[in-house]
């Protein structure tokens, strides 16, 4: 009656080993324990796209800029191209899945000549990128508490940039909490999370267009074809989509947390793009049908939020607060798996000596297991980001854009150097067949190079 947990708890163990002997093969120990399932690897690359709340967000970018059909074409064109380059991602972080992901594929990946710059480049492209990440996710989940007051007060309440700020640290001192627990505590949460995100979704498609009066109904001609007074405004409708759904390369961050991490990583990457881009644009199209005409009007309400202004409107007063409840709450999680995905990058880049106060940001917790000090230190940088809403607007917003630029430019370098250099790529479990580099990478890396290039 024993032998099948026998045969379990063997099967643990030859898992366990081939993904430690894997990281070894790339040059790194094994210093976080393992306790990510697959499911939960899913869950953080999931949160942290946090359908509804992100589209929340980053609804006063698709608005402006084409109106409600931008909001779904620009998101159906964005998705395309998105999961492209999260196919590619995937096929890298099945070959080599350690917490520096991207800048170590930078590095295995290019010529000897130019290895160290372009993993430079990538390195500080991705910690910044995610870093804007976390100040860009939690300064929205200000916005969304501070909408909810409104919404509470019959909108007699508009908040302040000093509230406002005094809300955003806040979150990311209570993130900063909950990040530095145990590696176990924090994957168990990652389930929690994808079913409070799948549950709101499914919750907004089917509730609003039921809610709504009819006269915030609009026709399938506005919300399907009118909108894009010119080309410009088409690109900046994609704002919405290319900051919702990315960071994905967070399940890559976490790898060496992950058990069976060669396959875990990269079907997490691929699966949660296309949950988020087919939710995503049935969550765009209710949007559409139901947000009435006045754009003027939902983009500058008092309650300052564009979709709470829409879910007002359908919902009235305490279906909204109800709802928009939930949404912070999505919100707030949101931000703690990007925390936690930014503070693994900052630490496996601090390993390789690439950062100022690396000795002291690369050490992992002895009671907890985990990497606590780059956990603070990304919330620092991020409370200090934050300080731009007091120069307007516009620097607040930069915050996003930010994240974006960031975080594709970690994106693409490794990918095109697959193709562009010569390298002995050999692809992982996850590959994409046909569509492989004709070069294969063989993964010569040296803890220590980076470190020294630096002068660490």
């Amino acid at each position: 009656m024993n032998r099948p947990s026998i045969r379990t708890s063997l099967s643990k163990e030859a898992v366990a080993k081939r993904d430690e002997t894997l990281l070894a093969q790339l040059g790194y120990k094994q210093e976080f324990k393992r306790a990510f399932k697959p499911l939960e690897v899913f869950g953080i690359s999931f949160s942290i796209i946090g359908l509804l709340p992100s589209i929340a967000s980053v609804l006063v970018y698709a608005l402006p800029n084409g109106g409600a059909s931008a909001m779904v074409w620009g998101w159906v064109v964005g998705s395309f191209f998105i999961l492209s380059v999260g196919l590619s991602m995937a096929e890298l972080g099945s070959a080599a899945p350690t917490s520096g992901g991207l800048y170590y594929w930078a590095y295995s990946l290019s010529s000897p000549r130019w290895q160290n710059l372009l993993s430079w480049i990538v390195g500080y492209a991705n910690t910044v990128g995610s870093i804007a990440s976390v100040a860009s996710i939690d300064w929205g989940c200000a916005v969304q508490v501070a909408a909810a007051a409104s919404i509470g007060s019959g909108q007699t309440f508009v908040a302040t940039n000093v509230q406002l700020y005094g809300i955003y640290v806040a979150i990311l001192l209570s993130h900063a909490l909950v990040c530095s627990l145990g590696t176990t505590v924090l994957a168990r949460l990652q389930s929690i999370y994808v079913a409070i995100n799948i549950l709101l979704c499914i919750a907004v498609i089917i509730v609003l267009p039921v809610a709504t009066p009819k006269g915030y109904i609009n026709s399938a001609s506005y919300a399907l074809v009118n909108g894009w007074p010119n080309g410009f405004a088409f690109v900046l409708s994609l704002v919405a989509p290319l900051w919702t759904i990315c960071s994905f390369d967070c399940a890559v961050h976490i790898s060496e947390e992950a058990s069976n991490a060669a396959t875990a990583v990269p079907w997490a990457i691929v699966s949660s793009i296309t949950v988020a881009g087919i939710l995503g644009m049935a969550i765009n199209i209710a949007l559409a049908f139901c947000m009435g005409t006045d754009i003027e009007y939902t983009l500058n309400s008092p309650i300052g939020q564009p979709m709470a202004q829409i879910f007002f409107n359908s919902l009235g007063e305490k279906g909204t607060l109800a709802l928009w409840t939930f949404v912070v709450i999505a919100q707030y999680m949101m931000g703690s798996s990007m925390l936690l995905g930014a503070s693994r990058q900052t630490f496996a880049f601090a390993r390789d000596g690439a950062l100022p106060l690396s000795s002291i940001l690369y050490r992992v917790n002895s009671f907890t297991g985990t990497p606590v000090n780059t956990v603070w230190f990304v919330v620092f940088m991020a409370g200090l980001l934050g300080l731009l809403a007091f120069a307007g607007t516009a620097a607040i917003d930069a915050i996003f854009t930010m994240s974006i630029t960031s975080l594709y430019v970690a994106y693409a370098i490794p990918i095109f150097a697959q193709f562009a250099f010569n390298n002995d790529f050999k692809p992982g479990p996850f590959n994409l067949g046909i569509f492989v580099s004709p070069h294969s990478m063989e993964c010569h890396w040296s803890t220590n190079s980076l470190m020294t290039w630096m002068g660490f």
